[in-house]
């Protein structure tokens, strides 16, 4: 099977970044620096393009260039791949709990929301403000943060 090689500007292109961010990424030592054969632009293989993708997944997910750079790093010192798989694994785990936080304050934000949009359609039509004089008699009183009972 012959393996592909790309130039840096169609690397970063298959990849949807720029070559600077290549290059800023290999300074990093995120990605291999790639040899100059003959001082001719650098090289890269469909396995390059795998690991930029991979990098720039792990970005999107999340991570910071210097928690990618551990992982990537944890490579060098296991040819297994265990480390690197173990340290994954619990970055996934980490970001999952907190976009699972995030989403559990999402979904209370929208019915919170959602309640505000019916109590105001459901109010009679001397509505002025909320809160106002018709909260002793608002159907959503037990509910509403601004109801205050008289003496309390």
């Amino acid at each position: 099977m012959d393996t592909r090689h790309y130039r840096i500007g169609e690397l970063a292109r298959k990849a949807g970044v720029t070559p600077r961010t290549v290059r800023y990424y290999e300074s990093l030592g995120l990605l291999k620096s790639q040899d100059r054969a003959d001082g001719v632009q650098r090289h890269y293989t469909d396995e390059d393009l795998v690991y930029l993708n991979r990098i720039i997944q792990l970005k999107n997910y999340g991570m910071s260039l210097d928690e990618i750079a551990q992982v990537i790093k944890l490579g060098n010192e296991d040819a297994t791949g265990e480390k690197r798989r173990l340290e994954l694994l619990k970055q996934y785990r980490k970001l999952l709990s907190k976009e699972l936080q995030h989403l559990k304050n999402v979904q209370s934000l929208i019915e919170d929301l959602s309640w505000h949009v019916k109590q105001l359609e459901s109010v009679d039509t001397d509505f002025k403000q909320c809160p106002g004089a018709a909260c002793p008699r608002c159907e959503y009183k037990d509910r509403c943060e601004f109801y205050r009972e008289d003496g309390v």
